[in-house]
């Protein structure tokens, strides 16, 4: 999949639902690799606010998000609509505080973009692909999170409220495909009871029957609803069938649920990168969501950072075992800190140090608290790099590998005894008049323990 931006600019206008500022807003096609970004076009300046789950300092009743001085509220719905759509690069321009609420839905934009285009890009897409299940539970919320690997990004969200007007909803969307009819269109929601308290913490000055679907609360009578009109702006508003506190009819029976799902979609997309996960989602918000969009960005982090790191099986059967190692190495008892090599190319190779409390210098290095000296880190991976100097020339037996130089060497994790540390060296650049640059990283586990960029020079003996 390449990557995406619009093939023309969308414009739009109307008010904040929650600073009810009328508020501008284009969003323009970008170059590749420039992700989405957000720019107060109202403020003098010409810097951004990321789309990063870093950069959220609220989620009352909305995603917002703060950087480099500037806030902007309410972004989920403009995200979601971006991430559904495949928009992996634009701009977006807002002369306001806050992203207009439309309807109330994701509808509005969807029909610009896809009015506007699409147009795919050279770069490739960057996935976050989900390699294991991972569970969250909000304590704060109750909200449960569960999100398992798929080969698509996928969502299931289940809502429940103590009202005999809603009670529990499911909804489920199995393609970002089926997001701009089935999901966009609906609504943001409230119940009666909250629109006072909401007012009350200066929230909602933008809100309206006709951007909201407003629930009945159970016990609202007639002088309450006369009362909500009112500070709505309204008169003469009843409670349908359907509990609502206005005369329209949900488009879905489980409109609600649907809407969770779109605000999912959005705050998800914080993530930075399009994900492909399959999440089920019980009784989510958007303070839960970003805290799940956290954990999802911390599995990434570690995912790229791991990204190359070798598999290691005991069970398979090694390129060289020690007796094969000490027929190319020079080294010998007690200098000779590579085990076994399991896999080798013309530009990698990848040994096994098993670290254990026999080594003779424990006796001398840290004798009461153990670990593997960060130098025979580095001369371990310069043994392992030897054997790919080496696999490259005629006669091996009849050349040594020496030592030349180190660069940005870091020591990130201690190594102790019991540890088995996974050794890879790779080409940085092809192999002249003997001089081997490679860099090398050591692993123990998940984690990288040590790295750098290693300089040797193959001679021959005689």
């Amino acid at each position: 999949m390449k990557k995406k931006t619009l093939k023309d600019v969308v414009k739009f206008s109307g008010e904040g639902l929650h600073t009810g500022a009328f508020v501008n807003v284009e969003i323009h096609p970008a170059d590749e690799n420039f992700g989405i970004k957000f720019l107060r076009t109202d403020l003098t300046t010409d810097k951004f606010i990321s789309v990063d789950v870093n950069h959220v300092v609220s989620t009352e009743r909305c995603t917002t998000l703060e950087s480099n001085g500037m806030t902007l509220n309410t972004t989920e719905h403009i995200l979601a609509s971006l991430c559904a759509n495949g928009i992996d690069n634009a701009l977006i321009k807002v002369d306001g505080p806050e992203i207009p609420i439309l309807d109330g839905s994701a509808k509005p934009i969807v029909d610009l973009i896809l009015k506007a285009g699409v147009i795919e890009q050279e770069s490739d897409r960057e996935y976050f692909e989900l390699t294991e299940p991972i569970h969250f539970i909000d304590e704060l919320t109750g909200a449960e999170y569960s999100a398992f690997p798929c080969d698509k990004l996928q969502v299931d969200t289940m809502i429940y409220f103590d009202s005999k007007h809603i009670g529990h909803q499911y909804a489920s969307l199995n393609s970002l495909s089926d997001f701009n009819d089935q999901i966009a269109p609906c609504r943001t929601f409230v119940f009666s009871d909250d629109v006072e308290k909401l007012m009350g913490l200066g929230l909602i000055k933008g809100g309206d029957l006709k951007n909201a679907i407003v629930i009945a609360s159970d016990g609202l009578d007639e002088a309450s609803l006369k009362e909500l009109s009112e500070k709505l702006g309204y008169h003469n508003v009843s409670i349908n069938e359907n509990g609502l506190v206005n005369s329209e009819s949900l488009l879905f029976k489980n409109e609600l649920a649907r809407h969770k799902l779109l605000d999912i979609i959005g705050d998800v997309a914080l993530l930075g990168k399009p994900l492909k996960a399959r999440i089920f989602a019980k009784r989510p918000g958007h303070g839960a969501n970003v805290k799940f969009t956290n954990l999802l960005k911390k599995k990434y982090l570690e995912q790229k950072k791991l990204k190359g790191k070798p598999v290691y099986n005991p069970d398979d059967e090694p390129i060289y075992d020690i007796n094969g190692i000490s027929k190319l190495l020079p080294h010998r008892y007690p200098f000779l800190l590579v085990d076994k090599i399991i896999e080798l190319s013309k530009n990698l190779v990848v040994g096994i140090k098993n670290i254990t409390m026999n080594e003779n210098f424990f006796q001398g290095h840290f004798p009461e608290n153990p670990i593997f000296p960060g130098v025979l880190q580095m001369e371990a991976l310069a043994q392992t790099g030897g054997i790919l100097a080496l696999s490259n020339v005629e006669d091996p037996k009849e050349w040594d590998t020496f030592f030349l130089k180190m660069d940005n060497v870091k020591f990130k994790s201690k190594v102790v005894p019991g540890d088995t540390l996974v050794l890879k060296m790779e080409l940085l650049s092809p192999i002249r008049r003997g001089i081997v640059h490679m860099q090398g990283t050591a692993y123990v586990g998940n984690k990288v323990v040590s790295e750098g960029e290693l300089t040797a020079q193959i001679i021959k003996k005689s």
